[in-house]
């Protein structure tokens, strides 16, 4: 058997770690992406602290449906002005390189995740006589709210633009979601171009581990035509 010469080792491990870069960098582009869940605006579907896996390759290639749990770019500064990074040079340009590959989970200062409750052509109201939220119509139980949560506190009647959603967290009374936002340039719908992808799945941590199902009581109304 022919053994490597000296050194060969040494010269393959930069190799190495290149090519797992490219990958990981290559996979965060296109296919998955995780986030971490900074409040409590999701719970208990999220909580606080979850690092979630975002299907960024299914969004390209097929429609946002309704009920589904999507991560999206702050559309209209929602968020405020992102936090001054901590840290010396160094150890910021490392952090921003581990998250940038896909290591460390992104600090989400610029993301959201909500759930899908109205998609273009959607009539959206809140509420019916009962005080459920109503699509095109169709009165909707939401089995995953937070406990003893309303499905909203604050009244409105919206229809959805094509190439928009309307989006709501499952924390109803922690949720500054569209419905806080109706006076910005998108009047508080987010645009199909800022969403990320698809929330499938809770990796960490251990105890909280589960894939994100789509509510079907959403996913069913007909889309209004």
């Amino acid at each position: 058997m022919r053994l490597p010469k000296k050194g060969s080792l040494l010269r393959e491990v930069p190799i190495i770690v290149i090519s797992a870069l490219v990958v990981a960098v290559i996979i965060k582009t296109f296919f998955i992406h995780f986030f971490y869940v900074p409040s409590g605006s999701m719970q208990n579907t999220l909580g606080i602290g979850d690092r979630i896996a975002v299907n960024k390759f299914s969004a390209m290639f097929s429609d946002i449906r309704r009920g589904e749990v999507v991560v999206f770019k702050d559309p209209a500064n929602w968020l405020g002005s992102p936090p001054p990074a901590t840290g010396n040079v160094i150890t910021r340009d490392l952090k921003r390189a581990l998250v940038d590959v896909g290591v460390l989970p992104d600090p989400a200062t610029q993301y959201l995740v909500k759930r899908v409750v109205g998609v273009g052509g959607d009539h959206v109201v809140c509420c019916d006589a009962k005080g459920r939220l109503q699509v095109n119509g169709t009165s909707i139980d939401e089995n995953y709210l937070f406990p003893g949560n309303a499905p909203s506190d604050s009244k409105f009647d919206v229809t959805v633009p094509k190439g928009f959603i309307w989006v709501m967290g499952d924390h109803r009374g922690a949720s500054a979601d569209s419905r806080f936002h109706t006076d910005d340039i998108h009047k508080g719908f987010v645009p199909l171009n800022d969403v990320v992808g698809r929330a499938e799945f809770v990796v960490w941590p251990l105890n909280h581990i589960k894939f994100l199902s789509v509510s079907h009581g959403l996913s069913r109304v007909p889309v209004k035509k």
